[in-house]
């Protein structure tokens, strides 16, 4: 049995230095490009990117070396400069069309956000959580899929308030909507700093953290501390993270970095779903 441990842990160990070098191979190849906005060579590489990260592995990212962190760690600021572009320049397509919202499925990656949006929707309703009223959205962007597709799918009398700090992403974002009223009266885009929303973080009853806002350990701590400051007692905060090979492309979040949270569900899903699922409510006696 020793012997078989041993061969598994030299098989991992291979795949894992194996799975590394060709992550960090396209991190060069994208690194190099003169732009990263949409190109067939920047769209090939994203892809393969993704497609290497989605395929299931232990791969445990807090065991990289120290060079090998840092790398990961431009890689994913690299990952998240790529997305804005994308997310831009889909924006921008869908907002010449009189109605946005019916060529949505223009957008590569539209399939996993209507799989990210019902996963989100799943674990919130298996967890108990009543259907919110008001929910915010922190770091929404120019192209607001989550949102979007939660409010003409999932939930259909809530209002969503969607934060951003880059006004020209939430001025191409309310174009998308605006042509559709129904959904227009229940969506606004608000111009603001996540670490700037204060005494209204305590009127909603869920609230999404982007997984690209606070990319470093020590910024997303600081974010978790300041709604813990300001979201009401019970509210629900649910936060994305990324679980095995998919953390080269997201940030993690682990249960314990999250005081003042009781964390009541975990998911990492094994599909084309790159990022993982925490759901925590604001505790009742929570003496910060």
């Amino acid at each position: 049995m020793e012997c078989r441990h041993s061969e598994m842990a030299r098989n991992d160990e291979a795949s894992h230095k194996a799975l590394v070098a060709r992550v960090f191979q396209l991190y060069h190849e994208l690194s190099r490009q003169g732009s990263l906005k949409p190109s067939r060579n920047v769209d090939t590489l994203f892809s393969q990117l993704v497609s290497l990260c989605a395929q299931p592995s232990n791969i445990d990212v807090r065991y990289l070396s120290g060079g090998e962190q840092e790398i990961r760690s431009r890689l994913i600021r690299l990952c998240a400069e790529g997305e804005g572009l994308l997310e831009k320049h889909y924006s921008a397509r869908l907002g010449r069309r009189p109605f946005p919202l019916h060529h949505l499925g223009a957008f590569p990656y539209y399939n996993n956000y209507l799989k990210l949006a019902r996963l989100e929707f799943e674990t919130l309703h298996g967890a108990g959580v009543p259907s919110p009223k008001r929910v915010a959205f922190l770091g929404s962007g120019p192209l607001p899929l989550t949102s979007i597709v939660l409010a003409l799918h999932h939930l259909p009398s809530a209002r969503f308030d969607n934060y951003d700090f880059d006004q020209a992403a939430n001025a191409m974002a309310r174009l998308l909507v605006a042509p559709h009223p129904e959904l227009a009266r229940r969506m606004a885009f608000l111009d603001a700093d996540v670490e700037k929303v204060t005494a209204e973080l305590r009127e909603y009853d869920v609230v999404f953290l982007a997984a690209l806002v606070g990319m470093e350990r020590a910024e997303k701590a600081r974010l978790v501390k300041h709604l813990r400051q300001h979201m009401a007692p019970g509210a629900v905060l649910l936060l994305r993270s990324a679980h095995g090979a998919r953390a080269f492309l997201y940030p993690v979040v682990e249960v314990d970095d999250l005081p003042g949270f009781d964390v009541l569900s975990v998911v990492h899903p094994t599909d084309e779903v790159i990022n993982s699922v925490i759901l925590a409510r604001k505790r009742f006696n929570d003496p910060e």
